[in-house]
């Protein structure tokens, strides 16, 4: 089926991805926001980074830049980063382990490849989430937590396997402290084994980040780089459908209070809000990264996005 077309049935949306730059050299596949799908439950942007091969003496820098009034969400399937922010954090992450900041009323943080990755080379793959806070957290104190694959709950069975990420699902629930009723998992489906996405939540959707999967019992196909968005209440069953494992990303949770408006690196339900936060980085008041030396400025325009309408 096109890529863009909607199909019948469990299925809402289908949104597929578009290649954006995150800095020069490093491009990232975007699939939230989108002109057919601005959010699913609390997520409102979803970038995928890679499969991208580094060379020795290459590495991903992505200097400091600002965000308010949202979460973001790390989470990589090969290669690693390295995190640091404006409360002092500095962070690796490697693949299976997720890193969530909680920006709030401000932070600022960079991303690099590690000096390690950096000499050597290495391969990045991953995907990096946003996720809205509620109204009541807009304002918080910005935090960082950082919990290790260990500690992610597993369940597999049946040819599939799926790792909770945040929130839960299948009975399982992640250690990752949310702010709203939401779920994310990273799932490995085998060769025709199915897996089913729970009807728990009232927003559902499914990102295919490899190989191909068929959705019973419409038989449709969809393939890596599509983001299925799923009909509230509707029963969905997924087969991978490829000769080798198809890997998702299951993302979904409760709407959130009210509209929210996106504009480059901020999320706010206030418009004025985001105003105030342009001059802050602007003008230099948010806190700076130690150890780091240089910024992203304030880009000239960045296409305000008004999401979610009550």
């Amino acid at each position: 089926m096109d890529s863009d077309s909607t199909a019948q049935g469990a299925v809402e949306a289908v949104v597929s991805t578009r290649a954006r730059d995150l800095v020069e050299g490093f491009k990232v596949r975007r699939v939230l926001p989108s002109v057919k799908r601005r959010m699913v439950g609390p997520f409102i942007f979803l970038d995928q980074m890679g499969p991208e091969v580094l060379r020795a003496g290459r590495g991903l820098d992505v200097a400091p830049h600002p965000h308010i009034g949202l979460a973001t969400v790390t989470y990589l399937f090969e290669g690693a980063l390295l995190h640091r922010d404006s409360l002092g954090t500095v962070r690796a992450i490697r693949p299976g382990e997720v890193n969530w900041m909680t920006a709030g009323r401000g932070i600022a943080h960079s991303e690099r490849t590690p000096p390690e990755a950096r000499r050597g080379g290495s391969e990045l793959f991953g995907v990096q989430s946003w996720v809205a806070l509620p109204l009541r957290d807009e304002e918080s104190e910005p935090g960082f937590a950082h919990h290790g694959a260990e500690e992610l709950p597993v369940v597999e069975g049946e040819g599939k396997r799926v790792r909770l990420i945040a929130g839960s699902l299948y009975g399982s629930r992640s250690p990752v402290r949310t702010t709203s009723e939401m779920f994310y998992a990273d799932a490995t489906l085998a060769p025709d084994a199915f897996i089913e996405v729970p009807a728990e939540q009232e927003e559902r959707a499914a990102y295919v980040v490899e190989g191909s999967v068929e959705l019973l019992p419409e038989r449709e196909l969809y393939v890596a780089g599509q983001l299925l968005v799923f009909r509230p209440g509707a029963s969905v069953l997924l087969r991978g459908a490829a000769a080798k494992p198809a890997r998702l990303m299951l993302l979904g949770g409760e709407p959130l209070e009210g509209a929210r408006h996106i504009w480059w690196n901020f999320v706010s339900s206030s418009p004025e809000r985001i105003e105030q936060a342009k001059r802050d980085w602007r003008e230099g008041r948010f806190a700076p990264v130690p150890g780091e030396t240089e910024h992203i400025p304030l880009p000239a325009s960045s296409g305000p996005v008004v999401v979610r309408y009550p």
